[in-house]
């Protein structure tokens, strides 16, 4: 039986978690910006063991992301429960802003979203006072004009959440901790001991993340913040810290009466200090007390640790301790619905993605470039570890010259490698493509067959830390090596920039018109191993 909370507590790329408790379990969710199905939602018993329960938005009727890039979309959702309703707030920057969805029952089904007239900025949370009134918190750049980059403040105003409705004065609370602060964001208010504590994070999603707090008598008062903040950070461990960029959090009491903090952070790897994060900021726990009427976080060490007890004591991580999310190795393509952990980019057609078409496989049908803002037939997953192995059986039915399909490592537009299978003429060509900002550049090309216009071929991806391997065969085998020594790092977000992290996964383009669905893949079966537990906490 699993008796410690293991971090990451979700792995890969599941950034600003929100966290909620209701009727004995506690909900999880997080940021999924132009992916599709968008915002995850888990659930678990006792913090320790969670289970993706579906996606808050899976219908194409909710939101519309086209011609957005991958880190657009859905930024930092707020998940609360009150009076036997879920609500999560969240901003679809660019298109609808700030907006709620509601639900009876968290795995769903979810509402259409609700627009909030006049509500600036991201990051918007939902406060739920004694009385039952609501308070819309959010950020926004400060009315009089920023003074410099970054130079926002959280507000407050009252709203409706059935209705999206602000009403009533809206008034700035707190522009962060420390002087000349940038970027406070991620707010929640919550109150206990007769008291309005404000958590948020500033000084912006890079290595100068931190949690901070406030406390006040009222919700729109004068807000004081605490001497001892930051309350949680690394950013004063340096670039050989095991973890960085620290932040965005929130808190909840568990049944027993102790305190959680769920966080983002971002696991480096590499080699000596040259070292890159390419899962993205992954969700982290960290255990809570309080002192004076203040929170205290991992009051132990200070740091988030790779394992607690449930007490919140720092513990060494164990031979039977389980990951926290049981991620399946393979997908066999069996059922007709597609498992809740696979990603799109801005949409997922039916028609053009589906298990339903071919009995026992995925099929792809050639969608435009995944390079582009266009629509795409992909199917991926996200990175959870350092090394590993992603290997897939397909099956191409070429139709027209530059036909395309294969395995991807996707971080995003301007940087990803493909290992297509390819028409040219009358032959068929295997190639290993990198895309790194505005160079396309073929690392290797074979030639695998010709005259015909069906081929079925293994293509494996294997992960080294910050070196990739791609290889090809008949079955797995009997696999060769097409390139070796591939560098990762441009997967990282130091190199590729944006919010999200490195996807794995299966892609299919066309070389002729789309709409004609002449060029389709079948994909048998898509295998994801993780090789270890490499993570310790490197600072101490």
């Amino acid at each position: 039986m699993a008796t410690r909370i293991i971090n990451p507590v979700l792995p890969g790329f599941y950034p600003d978690p929100s966290i909620c408790a209701a009727n004995g379990n506690y909900y999880l969710v997080n940021s999924s910006f132009s992916y599709f199905p968008g915002i995850p939602i888990f659930k678990s018993k006792d913090l320790i063991r969670w289970t993706q329960i579906g996606n808050i938005i899976d219908r194409p009727d909710q939101l519309n992301f086209d011609g957005v890039g991958v880190s657009r979309g859905l930024f930092a959702p707020t998940i609360r429960f009150h009076n036997g309703k879920f609500y999560c707030i969240c901003t679809q920057v660019d298109k609808l802003g700030n907006f709620i969805v509601t639900a009876d029952k968290a795995e769903g089904p979810w509402s259409n979203p609700i627009p909030i007239p006049g509500a600036q900025g991201i990051d918007p949370s939902l406060f739920f006072d004694d009385d039952n009134s609501c308070w819309y918190v959010g950020t926004r750049p400060v009315p009089e004009g920023p003074a410099y980059e970054g130079n926002w403040e959280i507000w407050v105003q009252r709203i409706n959440p059935d209705k999206g409705e602000l009403y009533g004065q809206a008034k700035g609370i707190w522009r962060g901790a420390l002087r000349n602060c940038v970027w406070p964001e991620g707010p929640h208010i919550y109150k206990f001991f007769d008291r309005y504590y404000l958590i948020h994070a500033e000084g912006g999603t890079g290595s100068n993340h931190a949690v901070m707090v406030a406390r006040c008598d009222k919700v729109d008062g004068e807000w004081e913040g605490n001497p001892a903040n930051p309350i949680l950070t690394h950013r004063h461990l340096g670039h050989s810290a095991g973890l960085v960029n620290v932040g965005h959090a929130d808190i909840v009491c568990t049944n027993e009466g102790k305190w959680w903090m769920c966080c983002l952070a971002s696991r480096p790897y590499g080699e000596g200090t040259k070292r890159f994060c390419n899962m993205g900021r992954e969700t982290f726990f960290a255990p809570v007390k309080w002192e004076d009427d203040w929170p205290i976080v991992s009051w132990e060490t200070g740091l988030i640790e790779n394992a607690y007890s449930i007490s919140g004591h720092v513990v060494q991580r164990a031979n039977e301790d389980a990951d926290a999310v049981d991620f399946p190795v393979i997908d066999d393509f069996n059922s007709p619905e597609i498992a809740d952990y696979w990603l799109s980019l801005r949409q997922r057609d039916p028609s053009f993605v589906n298990c339903t078409e071919e009995l026992g496989n995925l099929r792809l049908y050639g969608g435009e470039p995944v390079t582009g803002l266009g629509k795409t037939s992909m199917l991926v997953r996200r990175q959870i570890g350092f090394c590993y192995e992603a290997c897939t059986k397909m099956t191409c039915h070429f139709a027209n010259d530059n036909d395309r399909a294969g395995i991807i490592c996707f971080q995003n537009e301007k940087f990803n490698y493909r290992l297509q299978l390819m028409k040219r003429s009358k032959i068929i060509i295997l190639q290993l493509v990198k895309i790194a900002g505005e160079e396309e550049e073929i690392l290797a090309e074979e030639v695998i067959t010709g005259g015909i216009k069906e081929i079925p071929i293994i293509v494996r991806i294997v992960a080294e830390h910050q070196k990739l391997s791609f290889e090809y065969g008949p079955d797995e085998r009997n696999l060769y090596m097409l390139f070796s020594g591939a560098d990762a790092t441009i997967l990282s977000s130091e190199k590729a920039g944006g919010f999200v992290g490195t996807t794995v996964g299966m892609f299919a383009e066309a070389g002729g018109d789309i709409s004609a669905k002449e060029f389709y893949a079948d994909f048998d079966w898509f295998k994801f191993h993780v090789f270890g537990h490499e993570w310790v906490n490197k600072q101490k």
